[in-house]
């Protein structure tokens, strides 16, 4: 104890008390095993460098004082225990005591409050999951009519140890019905729900001094946006290795969200892009090893030891047990199966094919291109090898393959695409927009830059038709390529409103702005540094692009997006540029929505999809379950029954054959209604253009360079 400071000894002092009083801890063993876990005194160093970073390069020039000390104060009590089942109402009066000196802490002081917090709330963790295990010698009784709050989120902090275990004896029967209701006996339920809390416990006890300040770190810099990071030594290589692709995987980023590890987005081209089935937000609950091996319940774990898990030889099989994105506590399980491999380049680049609308006698051929993302092949371009693959050579190859072909129109697929190189979007708007300026730049000291087409001189690949299609998931690059296309007038939107992250971000390795000082890493910290405008000036940040002509999407936009995020930069304007966009599409759109409108009435896929989402959202604003195993077979039930008969009746309406079980449905069974009622509008656009209602939609053609 002689080691640490005057201040340092006073925090210590006072946690120590704070847990003998809030605890009721009956020894000083067991705290002392408590404060285990103290900072390093690198760790100011770090502080000290990524607060320096923040106040100098972040884009909102953040002043780090007692305001925002407060702010990091409830993000970091947050990261700890978002659903509120841990924290008592007394530790968060407790806590205030350090509201407004997190600022200084982070400059300067030592980050002992900090680590204080995290033992009081790994005190509340051990107590929970102790009390937890207990619950599990005796069985439940699933005939007594209650209800479990799943969701706590906006509930008061428990004020009694008495009430956080009236909550977690529901948590335990919740978690012991849902393997009932997978037909488990009590035994083998009571063993898995046994070794998932045991496991969790171990875990906490395995946590390091360097996860503590991560967490804290992140806290700290998720208070400026949600996309400025900080990431530890260690999971600074896992970053370099997952971007190296050096791994044979499934091709999804995760994070962990509570108990569960999550599926934060799919990589195009990876096993998971490929396979289709996993989806953002759906929740790993079980890996098994090959076609034949045990499921391993995952429940609690590290997200570093569910990866290894993941993880594996090229071509081997893994299987996920997942609970699907939005599905309520106590829903089935879905399995599904995945071949571990490469993101293979091939598989990331763009595609195309044709789909044929029959209107007025004659068949229009409506061009497809799905692009996943915004590819460039650096390295091959580095070397000089003019063969480089990119998404601009390869749309504009596609482009030339389906005129060939023949077609009356041309759908741009943006969905799902996460972004990429952003050159790639500036040059890909460029094959449909004469040359001018595609986007703007603004950093953090306010200086605007803006982005033109990199070929100015080229022809321009396709001034026929064009419709762009987005949903939720087209962000960043997609977002400005789409907005590009609208404020020239050159296409027609469609589908759903997109992402909404116009921010730009800086990697820096913390390593190279530090005096050598043995072989202790800093890690590294991504920071928010700029935002993109639109060349009307608006900025893509926050509302994204709204479509011309909306399409439902299953995609809950109140859940999904930058504008859900508590501390998302806003959205605002700066000038508009000098550009020169094509005649107003105004009133064909208003037509083409016209057309639209009446088709979707008559079209049964059209209404399967709406009532699918209305009763998808219905069921997902629910914060509690029953704890009655009748009830909830009768609800699962109720649930399968009203989706098949929702599929039967869009059978009927197709003069297709009924389906005895949801499990019938084949792949190829279930329609891509966004995607249909796109190359519908489509058709109405080369219908208007035939007839000469509609300008060109593209000024003049640059000739050949």
């Amino acid at each position: 104890m002689s080691t640490l400071g005057p201040r340092r000894f006073r925090w210590l002092f006072g946690s120590v008390l704070a847990l003998q009083a809030i605890s009721g801890l009956a020894s000083t063993e067991t705290v002392i095993a408590e404060e285990s876990l103290q900072p390093d005194p690198r760790h100011e160093n770090i502080g000290e460098l990524i607060t320096q970073f923040i106040q100098k390069s972040h884009y909102l020039h953040v002043a780090v004082d007692d305001d925002l000390s407060s702010q990091v104060m409830d993000r970091y009590i947050d990261e700890l225990d978002r659903n509120r089942m841990y924290f008592l109402a007394s530790d968060i009066e407790f806590f205030e005591q350090y509201r407004f000196d997190l600022d200084d802490i982070v400059r300067s002081k030592p980050l002992d409050p900090v680590f204080e917090m995290f033992d009081v709330y790994r005190t509340r963790v051990r107590e929970r999951f102790e009390f937890a295990l207990k619950q599990l010698d005796t069985e439940p009784d699933f005939s007594i009519d209650e209800d479990y709050q799943f969701d706590r989120t906006e509930s008061p902090w428990a004020v009694t140890s008495a009430e956080l275990d009236e909550i977690w004896r529901k948590r335990v029967k919740n978690d012991a019905l849902n393997l009932a209701l997978a037909e488990k006996p009590w035994e083998e339920s009571s063993d898995v729900l046994r070794k998932r809390y045991s496991r969790y416990l171990k875990r906490m006890q395995q946590i390091k001094n360097d996860d503590v300040f991560e967490t804290f770190m992140n806290a700290f810099a998720h208070t400026l946006d949600p996309h400025s990071s900080y990431l530890s030594p260690r999971n600074s290589e896992e970053y370099r290795i997952q971007m190296s692709l050096s791994y044979f995987g499934i091709g999804a980023s995760l994070q962990t969200e509570d108990d569960y590890v999550q599926i934060i987005n799919i990589i195009p081209g990876g096993p998971a892009s490929i396979d289709g089935s996993l989806k953002p937000k759906d929740r790993i609950t079980g890996v098994a090893q090959g076609v034949d091996g045990e499921m391993v319940d995952v429940i609690g774990w590290r997200l570093d030891d569910v990866v290894d898990l993941i993880r594996g030889p090229a071509d081997t099989v893994v299987r996920l047990q997942i609970i699907p994105a939005g599905a309520l506590p106590g829903n089935s399980d879905k399995e599904i199966s995945l071949t571990r491999g490469q993101v293979k380049l091939e598989e990331q680049a763009a595609k195309s094919n044709i789909i044929t609308i029959p209107r007025d006698g004659r068949d229009w051929r409506i061009g497809v291109i799905d692009v996943p993302s915004f590819y460039r092949d650096y390295r091959a371009l580095s070397t000089g090898d003019k063969d480089y693959t990119s998404t601009t050579k390869d749309v504009k190859r596609l482009i030339s393959e389906l005129e060939e072909e023949g077609i009356d129109g041309l759908i741009i697929d943006l969905r799902d695409n996460g972004g990429g190189h952003l050159t790639e979007a500036t040059a890909l708007s460029g094959l449909f927009i004469d040359n001018g300026p595609v986007v703007q730049l603004r950093n953090a000291n306010g200086r605007i830059s803006r982005l033109d087409d990199p070929d100015p001189v080229a022809r321009v690949a396709y001034n026929g038709p064009l419709a762009v299609l987005i949903n939720r998931f087209s962000a960043s690059a997609s977002e400005i390529f789409a907005a590009a296309i609208q404020d020239y007038a050159r296409g027609v939107i469609i589908g759903q409103t997109t992402f909404g992250k116009g921010t730009v971000q800086n990697l820096y390795s913390l390593d190279q702005y530090r005096q050598p000082e043995g072989d202790d890493s800093f890690g590294q910290l991504t920071l928010t540094i700029g935002k993109y405008y639109r060349v009307t000036g608006e900025s893509t940040q926050h509302r994204g692009v709204a479509p011309d002509i909306p399409l439902p999407s299953p995609i809950d936009a109140d859940q999904i997006g930058e504008s859900v995020r508590e501390t998302a930069l806003p959205w605002d304007t700066i000038q508009t540029t000098r550009f020169r966009a094509g005649a107003p599409l105004d009133n064909t759109i208003q037509s083409l929505t016209v057309n639209h409108s009446a088709r979707a009435k008559e079209d049964p896929n059209y209404q399967y999809l709406t009532q699918f989402i209305e009763e998808d959202r219905e069921s997902r604003s629910q914060i509690t379950v029953s704890l009655n195993i009748e009830s909830r077979r009768e609800q699962r039930e109720a649930n399968l029954e009203r989706a098949l008969k929702l599929e039967n009746q869009r059978r009927s309406a197709l003069n297709l054959e009924p389906i005895e079980s949801l499990e019938d449905l084949e792949d190829e069974d279930r329609p891509d209604v966004q995607l249909d009622q796109a190359a519908g509008i489509v058709t109405d656009l080369a219908v208007l253009r035939e007839i000469q209602t509609v300008p060109p939609q593209t000024a003049r053609i640059a000739p050949d360079s």
